[in-house]
């Protein structure tokens, strides 16, 4: 098979034009900054919620940080984010949830392949990239500095 040459890809490209539908970049702008500013205030909450508790500021953090992974683990496993991802975009995939999200749904996805070949084999094809170039970035950084 031969490639395509510049005249017939810029054909394709403005046929393509053409064709697709516009993209709605204002309505997905002000849905990503709703939702992710949902997701943030609901974090606020959390995070007021245990200080007011008298947990110490690192201690509410922690703990913050590990009920909105479980509320992304859990939406995700509902179903809910994944209706949401194609509304929210990148306002629900920033998050912590998102992240959440990124492990938990390839979880599920191959849980019928087994626990060591499907769950724990697929758990981070998406977040174990992230993990592993975040951790030799910090690295680095360290490094440097």
């Amino acid at each position: 098979m031969s490639r395509a040459t510049k005249s017939q890809e810029k054909q394709y490209k403005e046929i393509l034009a053409q064709v697709a539908p516009p993209r709605p970049i204002l309505r997905n702008c002000v849905a990503a900054f709703l939702v992710g500013g949902a997701i943030c205030a609901l974090g606020q909450v959390v995070l007021s919620y245990f200080l007011m508790k008298g947990m110490p500021k690192a201690d509410a953090s922690s703990a913050t940080s590990i009920v909105m992974v479980f509320l992304g683990a859990f939406l995700t496993g509902l179903g809910v984010y994944d209706k949401l991802g194609p509304i929210a975009g990148m306002g629900a995939a920033l998050p912590i949830t998102g992240f959440a999200n990124s492990i938990v749904a390839p979880a599920m996805e191959f849980k019928r392949e087994g626990y060591v070949l499907g769950i724990a084999a697929r758990m981070f094809t998406v977040a174990g990239p992230v993990l592993v170039f975040g951790t030799l970035t910090s690295f680095v950084a360290g490094i440097i500095s």
